[in-house]
């Protein structure tokens, strides 16, 4: 089974300096036949204002993961950890027990767009740990690049979440199969359109993949997506 969540249906809020659209519930918006699907809980696209982000704030039992499509994303963290992450980098913070952090915009003239996900751990009370990878989206088109997985396999980062995430740009033209090992899935275009078994998705759609084991996506124009494959 498939089921569209469009671009329009999503949650939105604009604070000025901040420009989001929410796949599923998350701080004001509340949609009760949309808080999550399996171990996918959040999907913020984010518009960040030069020079501006979010101030130190804590997370607890949650795996998140930070991509950015356009513009730098800075980050600080009560580990310790720091730095800057641009397109074809993902930053990735296990909340664990308990951490504090904060993110921004540390251009002066450059908005910066990006993904917010965030995954169900499976399991609670463990210590908190931050990365920073870069993977090769950009040089390397028309394929899947494994991202996150509950194994850390081919360079990924080791997620402790029921699901394994991958990235990818696609050229018009490009089609892809791919396999879902737990016959669940959810497909979040980022830019561009593609065709997943036959449905067409455009930028800031999501596709849940219910009970099917494998997906085939066809670019119908230059695009980026995420997809999750999730138990």
């Amino acid at each position: 089974m498939l089921h569209i969540r469009l671009n329009e249906d999503r949650g939105y809020a604009n604070h000025g300096w901040l420009d989001t659209h929410f796949t599923f519930s998350f701080s004001n918006y509340y949609d009760p036949e949309h808080m999550g699907f399996r171990a996918l809980r959040v999907i913020n696209e984010d518009f960040i204002a030069p020079g501006r982000g979010f101030g130190a704030h804590p997370h607890q039992d949650m795996e998140i993961l930070s991509y950015v499509l356009s513009g730098e994303l800075g980050h600080q963290d009560s580990l310790g950890s720091g730095g800057v992450i641009r397109h074809g980098e993902v930053q990735f913070m296990s909340a664990g027990t308990g951490i504090r952090h904060s993110e921004a915009n540390p251009s002066a003239t450059e908005t910066t767009h990006m993904l917010q996900i965030w995954l169900l751990p499976n399991r609670n009370g463990l210590d908190p740990k931050y990365e920073q990878k870069a993977f090769p989206i950009e040089t390397q088109p028309n394929r899947l690049h494994l991202i996150a997985s509950r194994d850390g396999r081919n360079g990924s980062f080791l997620i402790r979440s029921d699901a394994e995430v991958y990235a990818g740009k696609l050229d018009a033209g490009t089609t892809i199969d791919q396999s879902l090992t737990g016959n669940h899935g959810w497909l979040q275009v980022a830019a561009g359109e593609v065709t997943v078994n036959g449905k067409t998705l455009n930028a800031g759609d999501g596709l849940a993949i219910d009970g099917e084991g494998s997906v085939q996506i066809a670019a119908t124009s230059n695009a980026e997506i995420l997809l999750f494959d999730l138990e």
